[in-house]
């Protein structure tokens, strides 16, 4: 009798127990729907919100745009014609070209091109040439330090707007790696054998043409000194000649005709003399 007490009031605890199982797994059930409904809400109302801040973007996109072509068009109109062609011929005019033959004179060739892709960054770090820095305060000038001869600074312009791997390494050393007057020191060391010969025929050039110029100056020269010399001549001698004329003509007239001041005009002193001898008498 106790068995079947004890197995009714098992089942009946355990109908109650599922019971409470079923109520609660329902409840949950339910909350999980709510919140699956909520977050879908959520989901939905972002991506409302977020459709209407891209239409807001792309409006105000538009009205920026074409608030800049109304400046744009303003602009354009308060500024000349001729000015605005101006500026257009200078935009559109090429920069003047490098004649092949300042090339060749100034040793930018192709044997230097080929010679310079093969320096590297670390073959100017690695060189044994220190920084001379009682010559830093020499400036710069178009890229080109001011104390390079006339014939390097000209190479070293014509380098740096045609060889590109020189333009950049340049670029990559000065200033931070090493000083402009090292790298252009460094540089012209190591493509002496180069760039020697058109120095050479450069100056000597440059150095007959000096010689032919003071030549011409010295001839010049020499040449207006002596014009104005004879024309210095040509006038004086007018001067002379007339006080020496005038001069031999008076002493002609004076052995002609004798000093007739002395025989008219001064005093007859021998004729006073003979009278004085002639009273005494």
């Amino acid at each position: 009798m106790d068995i079947w007490q004890r197995a009714r009031t098992f089942a009946e605890e355990a109908a109650k127990r599922s019971q409470e199982l079923t109520v609660e797994a329902a409840r949950r059930s339910q909350d999980f729907t709510i919140g699956s409904s909520k977050l879908s809400d959520i989901v939905s109302e972002a991506s409302k919100r977020s459709k209407e801040i891209a239409a807001e973007a792309s409006k105000r996109a538009d009205q920026i745009k074409v608030e800049a072509l109304k400046r744009a068009d303003q602009i354009k109109s308060q500024i000349p014609a001729s000015a605005l062609s101006h500026l257009v011929d200078s935009s559109s005019t090429p920069s003047t070209e490098v004649l092949p033959e300042d090339l060749e004179k100034f040793g930018v060739t192709d044997e230097l091109r080929e010679f310079v892709k093969g320096i590297t960054m670390n073959t100017f770090q690695d060189f044994p040439l220190e920084d001379d820095s009682e010559m830093s305060q020499i400036p710069t000038v178009s890229n080109v330090r001011q104390d390079l001869t006339e014939w390097q600074a000209i190479h070293a312009k014509l380098v740096l707007s045609t060889v590109k791997e020189v333009s950049k390494l340049r670029y990559e050393l000065c200033p931070r790696v090493m000083k402009d007057r090292k790298f252009w020191r460094i540089y012209f060391i190591l493509v002496n054998s180069h760039v020697a010969p058109y120095e050479k025929r450069y100056m000597e050039d440059a150095k007959q043409t000096t010689s032919e110029g003071v030549k011409d100056a010295v001839v010049k020269e020499i040449s207006t000194v002596g014009a104005v010399s004879n024309t210095q001549m040509a006038g004086k001698n007018p001067k002379s000649k007339s006080p020496t004329s005038s001069t031999t003509e008076q002493d002609l007239d004076v052995f002609l005709l004798g000093d007739l001041g002395d025989s008219d005009d001064g005093p007859d002193d021998g004729d006073d003399g003979f009278d004085d001898d002639f009273d005494k008498i």
